[in-house]
């Protein structure tokens, strides 16, 4: 199964909706859409992939769905995840635009066999890649990634991903937490999240160091996870990419099926 209809159709039938939620704390369903809370905070929406109806229509559910989130003094920020291909993708832009969310930054959704991106990656003199759970290198790897996406340092991914390896411990298809390190500083990281019920394992939050980009740490931190999904039977990668990372994953024989954008609102 590797042509881009049919990577497109795994991608709708099985990444898409509840599988999204994760570590929520709470999910709840609009029709076609779902809306999920977290405890830091986060509010979270996503829409079932064959949603189809008029403009006007997808105005009204996505003014009832926001109001909620937006009015409540508990929620700091929200996301709702648009993807490119969906029929309602224009008037869900126009609804989205009118209610004050932002669209951030448009990315590829690439999907492949694990097998292509697992092969030995040679690394630059001195780099090493391991597996975390430590909470002092979790925190390390979240404000390293805070300096390579150029976001101001804050404490609460580190605490929502702590939740998580606590919440999962002990569950050998849970979240992990890959790093590159050099010289005791972190220069990469990522996380790989095998989605359950399926065969596909999900690449997430890719980071390099500026001054360690283009050197091949991060394809090398993507092979480790690659390995790591095949372990776990999970034979399909799946992950949303930047502009820096969609080369990388192209050249491995990833695929891009569509695109996705997120539209934000913070408090």
């Amino acid at each position: 199964m590797t042509g881009t209809h049919a990577l497109l159709h795994v991608y709708d039938t099985q990444l898409r909706g509840e599988s999204e939620f994760a570590s929520a704390d709470r999910v709840d369903r609009d029709g076609p859409v779902l809306v999920g809370r977290y405890r830091e905070g986060r509010g979270f929406v996503v829409h079932e992939a064959g949603w189809r109806a008029s403009t006007g229509e997808v105005a009204r559910v996505a003014r009832r769905v926001l109001a909620p989130l937006l009015d409540d003094p508990a929620v700091t920020d929200v996301e709702w995840k648009t993807r490119g291909h969906d029929t309602v993708q224009a008037a869900l832009d126009d609804a989205l635009l009118d209610l004050g969310l932002v669209p951030g930054e448009v990315e590829s959704v690439m999907i492949g066999r694990a097998t292509d991106l697992a092969g030995d990656t040679p690394l630059p003199e001195g780099v090493r890649i391991r597996r975390i759970t430590a909470e002092s290198d979790v925190r390390a790897m979240s404000a390293m990634a805070d300096e390579a996406f150029g976001d101001p340092r804050s404490e609460r991914t580190a605490d929502a991903l702590m939740r998580r390896l606590a919440d999962e411990c002990g569950d050998p298809e849970g979240m992990s937490l890959w790093i590159a390190d050099a010289d005791g500083e972190i220069v990469s990281c990522g996380r790989l999240e095998p989605v359950r019920g399926t065969d596909v394992a999900g690449l997430w939050g890719g980071a390099t160091r500026a001054d360690r980009r283009r050197g091949g740490v991060y394809r090398a931190l993507t092979a480790a996870r690659a390995r790591h999904a095949l372990t776990l039977g999970r034979t399909l990668l799946h992950s949303d990419c930047s502009a820096d990372s969609r080369p990388i994953l192209a050249r491995s024989g990833l695929t891009k099926v569509t695109t996705t954008t997120p539209y934000v609102w913070r408090r």
